[in-house]
């Protein structure tokens, strides 16, 4: 419970950026926060294919690889066509600083340990960027293709957490 409860927050802490800014992100840090939150779930699922043998979160793991690799293209696709270069940003920057910082720490794991913590921090996750997905990035998007693009991705991303909390509720 400690573990769940820490990466929760850390994912809250994380995300929590752009909620309390005193200006909403522009479309070009929208899109390096949407992008590196990608990145970052394809970075934790490889992580898990190496660690795991577990059918169940493996099978998950390449399921985050293939939907969050499919909407990155689709992201990068759409910043091409729109002339929008990616702005880092504290949001993002945060989100990176503080999922390497998981990696190690599930580095530590084994077996069903790492399983668990896994499929936990993944609940979390995906809770706390669609959170941020639904309550800032949206709204403040003001393209048109950009926003359309997070709402499809918001739709893919709550069925990663619920799939997620399934999964992490099984392995109890």
């Amino acid at each position: 419970m400690k573990l769940k409860s820490a990466l929760f927050g850390a994912a809250v802490f994380a995300l929590a950026t752009p909620a309390v800014a005193a200006t909403p992100p522009t479309d070009p840090q929208i899109a390096h926060i949407a992008y590196t939150a990608g990145n970052l779930d394809i970075a934790a699922a490889k992580q898990a294919l190496a660690r795991s043998h577990n059918k169940t979160v493996r099978g998950f793991a390449q399921e985050m690889i293939r939907d969050h690799q499919a909407v990155n293209v689709k992201a990068l696709a759409l910043v091409k066509k729109l002339h929008v270069t990616p702005e880092a940003n504290p949001t993002s920057t945060g989100l990176t600083k503080q999922a390497d910082a998981t990696r190690a720490r599930l580095a530590h794991l084994r077996g069903a340990a790492f399983d668990r913590a896994y499929l936990v921090n993944e609940a979390a996750y995906h809770k706390t960027v669609n959170g941020a997905i639904e309550s800032t990035l949206i709204p403040s998007a003001k393209n048109g293709e950009l926003k359309s693009l997070l709402e499809t991705g918001l739709t893919l991303f709550r069925e990663h957490q619920k799939h997620a909390e399934h999964l992490a509720k099984g392995m109890k």
